[in-house]
């Protein structure tokens, strides 16, 4: 990047936010009004003047077949999991628990309207009247969409500023619509769960900002980019709650019927499946048997991850504990590994570890859909069972397992391209000085942004468990008690 990102670099870092960051949330409202006023519009199943046609064309006998009834518990569990889930597991960092719940609040409401309309643009445009319907449907999808950019900021905690987030998202939301629109409709792919679409895309969407943000000095900020014990268990919270809606987060826009029902069973096999292998090489690694409560606040969910593509699919119960086995393992090991090599030779600082929970294990489940759909058979899915679970109708009447298991792996491709090439783009954006962005020595400090209630002197800032830090290189030969604590 030269001598100008260098320079860059050197400016005197500016995080006074009254000014531009009100201005960014009142301009994008105004500007959601107007949209929303010129395009939006209810669907069939929300509109009461065509509610009451709709049912009678489509032969139903109770208001209780309208479709929010049917999608409306996966909606509340897939928005639990946004507001939630995400929003406690990065709360592990000891002084950046209000921007860690706070900025994901504020992403997640800012991008699901973002949302609404650039998917609405791609997938339900009417171009008789140039409105956009939308229905429940539409509220999972743009949480799903918002999940996204949430992945990327994982690589970004406490590194950059808000407006710099709602920056992130802006595009994260754009470049999401354009590749789901890529991979599920041009190249025809499955991907219910979004191991492609959301996990991959949004894992090397962040890594790829996070790359170009380098901070060669962020070890003046080491003394905060760890975890206590308090910060730990509130981090467990979004763990659990993501962990036991995760079914609902895969099948929540699938057929109704048995492909619904067989995602949430797969899904909910190999998260058990990946708990038992983190904890497993959890305890292996360390020499007194410990554990790591990085593991197992994070690798314990790839094995959902893992499974968004092939969950819909025949994998059998036996092939989703297969995948939850080796996701458990690979992610593990990643923080273990993968996650110091990065930081250490690749310049990549990535804060919550979204390549071993995110972007590896999507890409993989990117893969294994590919697989298992190159893999299905008639004998298997029966004639009907499988057109309906590939939606091989239309221009794809004819397409061929084979076939579709090569696009599977193209859109998987498409998705880390979109990723990658998206977010260095945007990392560019952010390094121009005016975004309000912490310096290297104030970094992973809620404080910058926040009001901060005082504490006690005597108690000061409590120690760092070193061995639960998600940055610094773990240390190979442990003291007996297998952390070290560092002093103010």
């Amino acid at each position: 990047m030269g001598n100008c990102c260098e320079a860059i670099c050197n400016v005197r870092k500016n995080t006074y936010m009254r000014v531009s960051l009100p201005a960014v949330c009142f301009v994008w409202q105004i500007a959601m009004v107007i949209l929303f006023g010129v395009f939006i519009r209810y669907d069939d199943e929300s509109d009461a003047s065509r509610w009451r046609d709709f049912k009678r064309e489509q032969n139903f006998t109770s208001d209780i077949e309208n479709d929010f009834y049917f999608r409306y518990p996966s909606f509340q569990d897939v928005h639990v999991m946004i507001f939630v889930g995400f929003g406690f597991l990065m709360t592990f960092l000891k002084r950046y628990s209000f921007g860690a719940v706070g900025f994901n609040f504020l992403i997640a409401a800012f991008g699901l309207q973002w949302a609404l309309l650039m998917q609405g643009w791609f997938h339900a445009l009417d171009p008789a009247t140039g409105k956009i319907s939308i229905g429940v449907e539409s509220l999972i999808n743009a949480d799903f969409c918002c999940a996204a950019s949430l992945i990327a900021y994982g690589a970004l905690l406490g590194k950059v500023s808000p407006v710099q987030l709602l920056v992130v998202t802006l595009f994260g939301v754009t470049l999401f619509a354009v590749e789901e629109f890529i991979i599920l409709d041009l190249l025809h792919c499955r991907d219910a769960g979004g191991s492609m679409v959301i996990h991959c895309f949004g894992g090397y969407y962040g890594l790829a900002i996070s790359w170009v943000l380098y901070r060669p000095k962020l070890n003046l900020s080491k003394r905060l980019n760890g975890s206590v014990y308090h910060s730990d268990v509130f981090a467990m919270i979004g763990t659990l709650f993501l962990w036991m809606f995760w079914p609902s987060f895969n099948s929540a826009i699938t057929d109704h019927g048995d492909g619904q029902h067989r995602t949430a069973i797969n899904t909910y096999i190999a998260l058990a499946s990946s708990v038992l292998t983190s904890v497993a090489i959890s305890s292996l690694s360390q020499k007194r048997g410990k554990l790591d409560m990085v593991h197992i606040q994070n690798a314990t969910l790839a094995g959902g991850v893992a499974m968004g593509t092939a969950a819909e699919f025949m994998i059998m119960p036996y092939g989703a504990l297969i995948v939850g086995f080796l996701t458990g393992i690979i992610s593990t090991f990643g923080y273990l590994f993968i996650t110091p090599f990065l930081e250490k030779y690749l310049k990549l600082q990535d804060t919550c570890g979204v390549h071993n929970l995110h972007a590896v294990p999507g890409m993989l489940g990117g893969f294994t859909g590919a697989i298992v759909a190159a893999a299905a058979t008639e004998a298997v899915y029966g004639e009907e069972g499988l057109r309906a679970t590939f939606d091989f109708e239309g221009e794809f009447e004819n397409r061929s397992v084979g076939t579709q298991g090569g696009f599977q792996a193209a859109g998987t491709c498409v998705s880390i391209a979109f990723g990658l090439v998206g977010g260095a783009i945007v990392g560019l954006i952010l390094r121009i000085p005016i975004w309000g962005d912490p310096a290297d020595d104030n970094c992973f400090e809620d404080e910058v942004y926040w009001e901060v209630p005082e504490e006690d002197e005597e108690e000061g800032i409590p120690p760092v468990l070193e061995y639960n830090n998600h940055m610094v290189n773990k240390h190979q030969d442990l003291s007996e008690s297998n952390f070290s604590v560092e002093q103010n």
